[in-house]
């Protein structure tokens, strides 16, 4: 590469090389993972119906998407074009954007198969030992995060390498891809998933009486299935694009630093791959620690191991590479961040501690006072998220006070670089909550001895905390990446030298327009998720009724709960997306450039306080009820039991749909803002013809709001 020095050349094929050791890495744990036992024939044959239903789902979702991603594409080109850029660099974004796109795609659903195949080993493995059961499960979740870390860390370094300093314009399409993704697949799944949960526990658990994963209610295959296709496809897609998007706005800054230096570009992927070596070494060493049969204790364990390695390595690097101590304290302070929202997430959703326990404690007066305990515990945990994010963009602050506006923002995309080093750890705890859950699922769908679903409902429980302490990484990283993509739009606008003034009115205005945003765009995924529900409820309470389901000797008619699900969740997707992609545009091109400023700084600050809400209250009211069935205030079938349910309940669309959607919502509109840009500043007045188009544009976003409330997906007639 022109300009580099022998240590950067050899740094960047290093850069490729690690990133074929990570999927290398995941290739060998599938090979693993797929000689285990599957069990008995009865165990198999749930896990191929949970396969086959997830799989039908991302297929739809594929061909359902298709057309938008062809359209896209050619937006992207334009977007690149209409900015004066080279013809080659205008067909590398679009080129880079089917990248992105088919990146998450395939990280999402090969690391979903491979969680459906690992769940029905680690019920298997459970009639043997908790040791061999824990590590099936937890390898099982590291193909998804090696797949994470070595697809995004292959296609940043290879547009890097290509393309040179022109890399950040062609890796904005590759962030893009990857974003637009995993908000269809965040968003599709959360509806998926909580809609089959949701109503089999309203029928099952309340009306009927039942458990959880009893194979008489129709919607429990439908349950599991959605645990895949939300929790683990979803996330997966949602933590890769983070991953992208820091990459993109930390090279974008880089390049803007005075004096210009490529060290500022490279250093960043040296970090992720150091970042990938140590969460390897991290991952591996789980099944290795002496506790006693405590998953999560294993888990926060070989976070730690992996961060000490990290921050030992990004110390040698900055002082004999870089030369700068600052780059350092910037990433470094980036992996304090995620060990704190780490211990912060699990002090609030964790049944240990006090917050999941006053709640569970509520739900001895009854269903209302569970949900307002609940809700004080989301807000709460909102201020201290908040707090602990301000802490580490001060941090930055102090560090490049003395070298100016872009210095500092640069330090925040590093920050953002650092906290998403141990991508690989991060996703593997999160696919792990599936792959237990689902494991747990099997092994009371076909009546397994109590000695291993003893087993099972302890690593279901360690999967129910690494779920939300993942969630809170995740909006912390879609905050931080956010903040970066922020810094970079004001760098390309000039804002940075005219200011961004709050006292403008068209600036105030743009900032209420963005955080309105993030509060329709949670009611409408909430109320998709009610109806879909209610549908559910609906075919649950149909087959009951069915002489023989209720009493074991009929089969329910899982397929039909399937069906509706995925029809729920594809048909409420083109609306949510277009709202996400077009309200930038709408703002950017009507008010301009400042007005879209003060949009996104409404977004980041509104969407991070809450999803962070929504997702640790879901949490808490998830393990309130987990800990009374446990044993506590009654136990199952008890009164404070139910009143935990209805909690549960109303929390399941906050953190499994709501919350985790806002994460690639505020990083859609901060890339489409980006992307546009250029184009904003080429081109003050625009043709007749351009305000026909965002006429049109604006008549698109009414009517997707409109078809969402109307009930976009409602079955019809002759199929309900």
């Amino acid at each position: 590469m022109e300009g580099a020095t022998a240590f950067e050349s050899a740094g960047l094929w290093g850069v490729l090389g690690v990133a074929m050791l990570a999927l290398l890495y995941a290739f060998q744990l599938a090979r693993g993972i797929l000689s285990q036992d599957k069990g008995t024939s009865t165990m198999q044959s749930v896990a191929q119906a949970i396969g086959r239903g997830a799989n039908a789902y991302l297929r739809s979702q594929f061909r359902g998407l298709a057309p938008l991603i062809a359209v896209l594409t050619v937006g992207l080109y334009l977007s690149a074009s209409l900015a004066a850029q080279p013809l080659s660099i205008s067909l590398a974004r679009a080129g880079a954007f089917l990248m992105g796109a088919c990146f998450s795609a395939a990280v999402g659903y090969l690391g979903m198969n491979m969680a459906v195949q690992g769940s029905v080993r680690v019920a298997a493995a459970a009639r043997r030992s908790f040791g061999d059961a824990l590590r099936i499960g937890y390898r099982a979740g590291t193909i998804t995060g090696m797949l994470t870390d070595g697809l995004g860390l292959l296609g940043g370094t290879l547009i890097f390498i290509v393309f040179g300093r022109a890399a950040p314009e062609v890796l904005l399409g590759f962030g893009f891809g990857g974003t637009l993704l995993a908000l269809f697949m965040r968003v599709g799944g959360g509806i998926y998933t909580k809609a089959a949960d949701v109503g089999a526990d309203l029928v099952g658990k309340i009306e009927v009486g039942i458990p959880e994963d009893d194979p008489r209610n129709a919607a429990v295959i439908a349950d599991l299935v959605g645990d895949n296709v939300g929790d683990c496809a979803g996330m997966a897609a949602d933590i890769f694009e983070s991953y992208e998007v820091t990459i993109v706005s930390a090279m974008i800054l880089g390049l803007a630093l005075n004096p210009p230096d490529l060290k500022w570009i490279v250093f960043p992927l040296l970090v992720r791959a150091i970042g990938v070596i140590s969460s390897i070494i991290g991952t591996y060493a789980v099944s290795l620690w002496p506790t006693r049969e405590d998953a999560f204790r294993a888990m926060d364990i070989s976070y730690d191991l992996s961060s000490a390695i990290s921050t030992v390595s990004f110390c040698l690097l900055a002082h004999f590479y870089v030369h700068d101590w600052r780059v350092f304290a910037a990433t470094a302070m980036g992996i304090l961040l995620a060990i704190a929202f780490n211990k912060y997430t699990a002090r609030f959703t964790h049944p240990a501690f006090r917050p999941v326990r006053e709640i569970a404690q509520s739900s001895r007066t009854g269903a209302a006072t569970n949900i307002l305990t609940g809700l004080a515990v989301g807000y709460e945990s909102s201020v201290w998220a908040a707090l602990i994010i301000v802490l580490a963009i001060f941090g930055s602050v102090l560090i490049y006070a003395q070298s100016g506006v872009t210095f500092v923002l640069y330090g925040v995309a590093l920050v953002g670089i650092g906290m998403l080093s141990h991508t690989g750890n991060n996703v593997s705890m999160d696919a792990f909550g599936p792959i237990a859950d689902n494991a747990n699922g099997i092994g009371e769908l076909t009546g397994m001895e109590p000695a291993a679903r003893r087993i099972m409902a302890e690593l279901d429980a360690a999967g129910n905390t690494t779920k939300a302490i993942t969630k809170g990484i995740a909006i912390a990283s879609a905050v931080i990446a956010a903040v970066s993509l922020f810094g970079s739009f004001v760098e390309t606008t000039g804002l940075q030298r005219s200011g961004l003034d709050i006292a403008n009115p068209l600036v105030f205005i743009g900032m209420l327009i963005g955080g309105a945003l993030p509060l329709l765009f949670s009611s409408l995924t909430i109320r998709s998720v009610g109806r879909a529900a209610g549908l559910i409820v609906e075919e649950v309470r149909r087959q009951f009724r069915i002489p023989g389901i209720l009493e074991g000797r009929v089969q329910p008619d899982y397929e039909r709960a399937v069906l509706i699900c995925t029809r729920a969740a594809q048909r409420e997707l083109v609306g949510l997306g277009t709202l996400a992609v077009l309200s930038p545009v709408l703002v950017g091109f009507t008010l301009r450039e400042g007005a879209l400023g003060g949009f996104l700084a409404g977004i980041i600050l509104v969407g991070q306080l809450l999803a962070v809400f929504m997702a640790n209250a879901g949490g808490a009211w998830d393990n309130a009820k987990k800990y009374i069935e446990d044993g506590q205030h009654g136990g199952k079938g008890s009164e404070p039991h139910k009143a935990s349910v209805v909690g549960d309940t109303v929390g399941d669309p906050l953190k499994d749909t709501a919350g985790p959607a806002l994460n690639p919502m505020i990083k859609v509109m901060n890339l489409v803002a980006l992307l546009i840009a250029p184009v904003l500043v080429a081109h003050r007045t625009l043709p007749w013809g351009a305000y026909l188009l965002l006429g049109a544009a604006g008549l698109a976003v009414l009517a997707s709001v409109w078809y969402s409330k109307q009930g976009a997906f409602a079955l019809p007639d002759n199929e309900s």
